[in-house]
């Protein structure tokens, strides 16, 4: 158990606790147990640009199977393409709907 610091009172707290016991305050959540990690839409869009012909970007999203598909058909110059524009549909995509659909 480590102590963390209130981020209302700056009182120092459980880092397990729910609320500070001086003010009241929600504390930050534990992460729940097999809960996907939140991805960057901004690191997405970078993979599909840079990386995307060998399917980074989908290694990244955790679509194995789609960037295995882009890795076996590289050279052919297809998967870049559709990397390209799939990174104009991130960049297009709000924050929330981008985090609803990859995590």
């Amino acid at each position: 158990m480590a102590l963390v610091y209130c981020r209302e009172c700056g009182k120092q707290v459980s880092d397990q606790a729910p609320t500070c016991p001086n003010c009241g305050a929600p504390q930050r959540a534990a992460p729940i147990a097999g809960a996907r990690p939140v991805k960057s839409r901004g690191a997405a869009i970078i993979l599909a640009l840079l990386l995307g012909g060998i399917g980074a970007h989908k290694f990244y999203l955790d679509r194995p199977l789609q960037g295995l598909l882009y890795l076996v058909f590289c050279l052919t110059f297809v998967p870049a393409i559709i990397a390209f524009l799939e990174a104009i549909a991130y960049a297009l995509t709000s924050e929330a709907e981008f985090h609803k659909t990859y995590g």
